[in-house]
């Protein structure tokens, strides 16, 4: 089965890609970032550089890779996690925007199956109406919503620290994204 993981390069892509290709999934990860490709490419997928708001670059690249299944992990999050007001609207957006481009392109192309990443917790002013949105978009196209809690572990903002709940250790959110399919 084809798989193309969207947000690829980001905490859960990184942990869900090498998972799908000990399985026997054949995965294209698409970043937004060229220096995140040799990254894609150790972790066993064919890796693709596509920014999710040039739509004719993300039909080519949907069209191409073919997939039976896309995930989404779309995100725009520092580093840093003393950075996340600045970037709520940047995340924000792409939970919008972004989105609801793949989901149109993921319906023209002809893709049935989707997955979302969400939050398991609620969250505040517009970040919480972007995901709501964002999740309506999922729905109306009936994808699926994986709502996951704060990740903890290896490359998280919590390395060395559990978060409050809801919480989820990101091994264990990439072995239950992947049973999910």
């Amino acid at each position: 089965m084809k798989v193309l993981v969207v947000g690829a390069s980001g905490v859960l892509g990184r942990n869900v890609i090498p998972l799908l290709v000990r399985e026997g999934y054949e995965v294209t990860g698409i970043t937004r970032s060229v220096e995140k490709v040799g990254i894609l490419r150790s972790l066993g997928s064919h890796p693709v550089v596509c920014n999710v708001y040039d739509m004719p670059r993300l039909y080519n690249v949907v069209r191409e890779s073919n997939p039976d299944v896309i995930i989404s992990f779309l995100t725009d999050l520092p580093d840093d996690m003393k950075l996340i007001n600045e970037f709520a609207p940047l995340n924000n957006k792409i939970r919008r925007e972004g989105t609801a481009n793949l989901i149109r392109v993921s319906k023209d192309i002809g893709v049935s199956r989707i997955y979302m990443e969400s939050v398991a917790w609620k969250l505040n002013g517009d970040s919480g109406r972007a995901v709501d949105e964002m999740e309506s978009i999922v729905k109306e196209a009936n994808g699926v919503v994986l709502r996951y809690g704060r990740l903890y572990g290896e490359g998280t903002y919590y390395v060395n620290e559990i978060p409050p709940p809801p919480r989820v250790r990101i091994d264990k959110a990439a072995l239950m994204t992947v049973e999910a399919l």
